[in-house]
């Protein structure tokens, strides 16, 4: 088996530090991990199959003799490093929102479109977190019944934010004076109608990209309208989707092609409180899906519940994933 050198990008963060676990328990074929984050955490270190390796100071000429790049350290990072990566032959994958948008870059979930993976041109990018777990379900549904408009609701964990989202939470839980303040008003016992910057159109930058990013994955220009919301979750994100179809179908068929789908874990039993739970989906690789039942406002709509771990499946289980398909289709 041939072993691939691999950098990880932001290796101390939250989704960084889960990039790593994810590669060990998936038994990618790392021969050399080289984890960068910025300065301030150069030395520190990180456990890979049994082993301390130093964390280095993210340069350019890190990425000398790298493979594969797994990025999740910002926007900002990522436009100026990724393409120093690729520059040095490295195939990037990207967690951040840089280069999703750009027609060059491809946009993947593996079990959607993972032909796109070889499309690139040294960039992959990583899709938000809570378009990935939709798409998961929405994919082998559409390739049915045909989408003809979905209306999502999400319930967003403060793991999205990142480490301070969880500072903040855990101080105001505990009384704590709070070390940073990650969100504009208390998150403990609230909700927040609020995830990343209001557009001059009154959405959020979240919703934008649950949006477009939908389209993208999928090929094809499905409307989508979201809300994100932010709640006092630690972990896992969860979403109530309302899908409207073109073609006529029934809970039970859909309960059956879930059933069978990549990725997809169905828990709907409802009669005996059987359905996703983040707290359940926390710490776990698939989509969970649930509370399956048609909408009677439409001919031919259905409602779902979709749970997923967001740093899991909806970031460094993903970007590993498409780093397994290239390597198995090269």
């Amino acid at each position: 088996m041939k072993l691939y050198t691999v950098a990880v990008v932001g290796a101390t963060g939250l989704v960084g530090s889960t990039m790593v676990k994810v590669l060990e328990e998936r038994k990618f074929p790392v021969g050399k991990l080289i984890p960068l984050a910025s300065a301030r955490s150069a030395g520190k270190e990180v456990k890979f199959n049994g082993t301390s390796v130093a964390v280095r100071e993210l340069k350019a000429e890190e990425f000398s003799g790298v493979d594969i790049a797994l990025f999740s350290a910002g926007a900002s990072i990522s436009t100026e490093f990724a393409p120093k990566a690729v520059e040095q032959k490295a195939v990037v994958i990207d967690n951040s929102s840089a280069f999703r948008m750009e027609e060059q870059v491809p946009l993947v979930v593996p079990e959607v479109n993972p032909s796109d993976i070889f499309k690139h041109h040294g960039i992959i990018a990583n899709p938000n977190c809570s378009t990935i777990q939709m798409v998961v379900a929405l994919k082998p549904l559409h390739d049915v019944f045909r989408i003809k408009r979905v209306v999502v609701s999400t319930y967003q964990s403060v793991t999205g934010a990142g480490q301070k989202g969880v500072d903040q939470l855990e101080d105001e839980m505990t009384k704590r004076a709070v070390r940073v303040k990650k969100f504009p008003h208390a998150i403990a016992y609230n909700v927040l109608p609020h995830i990343d910057v209001f557009l001059e159109n009154g959405y959020t930058k979240e919703e934008q990209k649950m949006m477009l990013e939908t389209v993208k994955i999928m090929g094809e220009n499905i409307p989508v309208t979201a809300t994100t919301v932010r709640v006092p979750v630690i972990g896992g994100h969860s979403e109530a989707v309302n899908v409207e179809f073109e073609k006529p179908c029934t809970a039970e068929e859909v309960r059956s092609i879930l059933q069978n789908a990549p990725g997809i874990i169905v828990q709907d039993d409802p009669r005996n409180n059987v359905y996703p739970l983040a707290i359940n989906a926390y710490g776990k690789n698939e989509v969970f899906v649930g509370r399956i039942r048609k909408d009677y406002s439409v001919p031919s709509g259905i409602n779902l519940w979709i749970v997923s771990d967001n740093v899991r499946k909806g970031a460094a289980t993903n970007a590993v994933q498409i780093a397994e398909v290239l390597i198995a289709g090269h």
